[in-house]
């Protein structure tokens, strides 16, 4: 008996922990969408207020982390559904000069600012590394919500992310060989050979493979199969992305796009996924919100040079997106700039990373959390900003694409 009094009561404190992170992220997304303001700035501000900085009702764990990792894999898988092969692939030149652009000012800025700062060259080096990739969960939440992600700037955006997290694992890798005096050059070419030949072969054969098998799949028994096929791709895809070094919200956006063809009729498929999104996503976003302890800051050196690199994040991005799109207008080339400025959770990623190695110090540590969490709660008011200009001048009809999965997507923000 006390076994299972034991069990109840943990079990019991797990739902509670949920309770509140759903409760807390929708109340926080309504009050948010009644001031017209981004509703996913409300759930990480949900995740601040009831995470250790302020009430601590709720604590990260490894159970939230998991769901955190499980929403933002079917945020991606959403976004996939909704995109094309041939619409990624026909802005894929700039897509790439996007990705490049966009990692080489943020790396040069944010190594440049750890050595002003005092840093050594494997902090320089990583606080780098942490300005680099792209958190594409947040913009493609914002863009989805808007009924956006039809827009060529979206597609820019999607594009260069997934090349973006290949030149990010690339320089984690060459900073984390540094940090442990384990880089090698054939190991560095090895995981950037993988990554890229997975992303193109996912990219260019998946939806051929899934379109020429939707007959049969439309002819199991099972209930409701394209639903079930389709989230056995997306985790399968997001298992495999994972040993072919690419991160595992990669693997799920390419499954979703393998099957954006051979489900672009079925809205059942999309609303079902709608809906699993709808309750997931907010754990990622909260997730990001609870990372940041705000005790950290009480060092004003500690305070003043988060600002500096948060500033050098925002601005590189901005600037290396929208020179990548140069050609475009000014307003798309914002767009694509704003677009690629949240880290969230990917900047997180590689300061944990340094702190595990014992390559960076807890000043830059709290840093790069103060950055990660701004830049993701930054960049969906300026997304919003720079589209809205676009419904005022073309008019809503132009640039909202008005279906039922927009209508649900709408509603998982």
């Amino acid at each position: 008996m006390p076994v299972v009094l034991a069990a109840t009561v943990e079990h019991a404190s797990v739902l509670l922990a949920l309770f509140l992170i759903v409760a807390a992220a929708k109340m926080m997304a309504e009050a948010f969408e009644r001031l017209r303001q981004p509703a996913v700035v409300g759930e990480i501000l949900a995740g601040v207020v009831i995470g250790p900085s302020l009430l601590g009702w709720v604590q990260p764990s490894e159970l939230l982390g998991i769901l955190a990792e499980v929403g933002v894999i079917f945020l991606l898988f959403t976004v996939g559904l909704e995109t094309k092969p041939q619409d990624i692939f026909r802005v894929g030149k700039r897509a790439l000069l996007v990705a490049v652009l966009g990692v080489a000012f943020p790396f040069v800025a944010g190594f440049a600012i750890a050595e002003v700062w005092g840093g050594s060259f494997v902090e320089s080096m990583f606080i780098g590394a942490a300005l680099v990739a792209t958190s594409v969960g947040i913009t493609a939440r914002v863009l989805g919500s808007m009924g956006l992600l039809n827009k060529e700037t979206a597609r820019i955006i999607l594009g260069a992310a997934v090349i973006d997290d290949i030149l990010g694992l690339i320089i984690l890798s060459v900073v984390s060989g540094i940090g442990n005096g384990g880089l090698t050059a054939t190991g560095i070419a090895k995981t950037a050979g993988l990554a890229i030949l997975f992303t193109i072969v996912a990219g260019l054969l998946g939806s051929k493979a899934m379109t020429g098998l939707s007959p049969r799949i439309d002819r199991l028994r099972i209930n409701k199969p394209f639903f079930n096929i389709g989230v056995v791709l997306c985790l399968g895809l997001s298992v495999v992305s994972i040993y072919f070094g690419v991160a595992a919200i990669i693997g799920a956006f390419l499954a979703g796009m393998a099957l954006s063809e051979a489900t672009e009729e079925n809205r059942k498929m999309h609303q079902l996924t709608a809906g699993v999104t709808e309750f997931l996503v907010p754990f990622f976003l909260v997730n990001i919100g609870m990372q940041l302890n705000l005790a950290l800051f009480s060092d004003l050196s500690v305070v003043s040079f988060a600002i500096v690199v948060t500033a050098a994040a925002v601005v590189t991005k901005f600037i290396g997106g929208g020179l990548g799109a140069w050609g475009m207008s000014r307003r798309e080339m914002g767009q694509v700039g704003v677009g690629m400025i949240p880290r969230g959770e990917v900047g997180i990623v590689v300061a944990q990373i340094g702190l595990g190695m014992g390559a960076i110090s807890d000043k830059f540590f709290a840093a790069v959390l103060f950055m990660a969490v701004s830049t993701t709660l930054i960049a969906p008011p300026l997304i919003k900003l720079f589209y809205s200009q676009d419904e005022d001048k073309d008019g809503v009809d132009d640039v909202i694409i008005e279906t039922d999965v927009s209508e649900d997507y709408s509603r998982i923000g």
